[in-house]
């Protein structure tokens, strides 16, 4: 599971949280890595081998997260199966898995029956922090700028073609004539329930799909997993998709700049525009279900924001039937807060802020 590409843009440095709003900045590269990261307290021990799956857009940060587990805790380590966000909070239900990966929190009556697999109530802890990136492949193209009204009209096939009109007026320039391939998740996906949330917020009534896991807009083609939709993007000319940006990076896909209504210049992703958006993320989930309000992301009042980021979450039990899964899982999510937040812009996420770090590794420490 190595990755070999790297980002290009630097992370954070000055972290804080104020009021549960997580407030960021850019800086150098040499002072990236959280603090935090470095001092997390592991208790190794109990099962050897985890199971979990889920989330594909965490699925390059799991790689961190395992290798980081495995030199905490030598002898102990984790399988990850990538399979999409509603077959990991599927299987967490189930039970054949120890934990669930998604990138979007439980709801409804998944809360019900995820205590009833658990016997305790199953909390929502993020992670890490991902931007979508809005991927295309045109030879003639190598600077794009999309926004939310005209994103939404290509993924509902009311845009059919490059040349539109309304994306030549985004670009001032000759776009080639020829049609849009549009490719999106095939699979239950939490990736795609944030990017149907972004145009459903952001696009002025051009959507009109909904949301949710499952894909709405009605046209294109289907591919499972970011790892899918991402391979079909570079291989399929006037292609477009939306990926976790280190599939895009994986793969050197070419990303859209995003027009917003917060300012005249379009966004491309970069430590300073992601932070600025999860700098207005809260929490809404009470006491240890640290789930995540993000609807402020997808219309920004800063200029130089990037509006489509996610986070992702471990779906656990706060209370497990077998003590010796509980400990591994805890000591598991210790060394994902910890040292498995370091470099993780190097594989294209942004890493928690060191005051929240504190109080996610809280809430893991409460797994019992």
């Amino acid at each position: 599971m190595s990755i070999s590409r790297k980002l290009l843009w630097g992370v954070p440095s000055l972290l804080a949280v104020t009021a549960l709003v997580f407030w960021f900045s850019a800086c150098a590269r040499e002072h990236s890595n959280p603090s935090y990261a470095t001092t997390a307290k592991v208790d190794c021990g109990g099962k050897q081998s985890l199971k979990a799956s889920g989330s594909t857009a965490q699925a390059n940060a799991m790689t961190r997260f395992v290798q980081a587990y495995e030199k905490a805790c030598p002898g102990q380590t984790l399988t990850y199966t990538s399979n999409g966000s509603g077959a990991g909070v599927s299987e967490f239900l189930r039970g054949i898995t120890d934990f669930g990966g998604s990138d979007s929190p439980l709801a409804g009556d998944e809360y019900t029956t995820a205590k009833e697999r658990c016997g305790s109530d199953a909390w929502d802890l993020p992670v890490v922090f991902g931007p979508l990136a809005i991927t295309y492949n045109l030879e003639a193209v190598n600077r794009l700028t999309l926004d939310a009204p005209t994103l939404a009209k290509i993924f509902n096939g009311k845009i059919t073609r490059w040349d539109d009109p309304a994306i030549k007026a985004l670009n001032g320039e000759e776009m080639p004539m020829e049609p849009i391939d549009v490719v999106f998740r095939s699979d239950a996906s939490g990736t795609t329930d944030n990017f149907q949330l972004y145009l459903d917020a952001a696009s002025n009534g051009a959507w009109g799909k909904g949301t949710g896991k499952v894909f709405n807009g009605g046209v294109g083609e289907g591919a499972p997993g970011n790892e899918g939709t991402s391979a079909k993007i570079k291989s399929t000319e006037g292609a477009i998709s939306y990926n976790e940006y280190s599939f895009a990076q994986a793969q050197r896909l070419f990303a859209a700049r995003i027009l917003t209504s917060a300012g005249p210049d379009p966004v491309a992703i970069t430590a300073d525009t992601v932070g600025k958006a999860v700098s207005g993320a809260t929490i809404v989930g009470q006491g240890n279900n640290l789930v995540l309000d993000t609807s402020s992301f997808y219309k920004p009042t800063h200029p130089g924001t990037y509006p489509i980021v996610l986070a992702t979450y471990e779906l656990v039990c706060s209370k497990y039937a077998d003590p010796q899964t509980a400990r591994a899982v805890r000591a598991f999510l210790q060394s994902t807060i910890g040292p498995g937040q370091a470099d993780l812009e190097d594989h294209g996420y942004f890493p928690l802020p060191n005051g929240f770090q504190a109080k996610v590794l809280s809430a893991v420490d409460a797994i019992s």
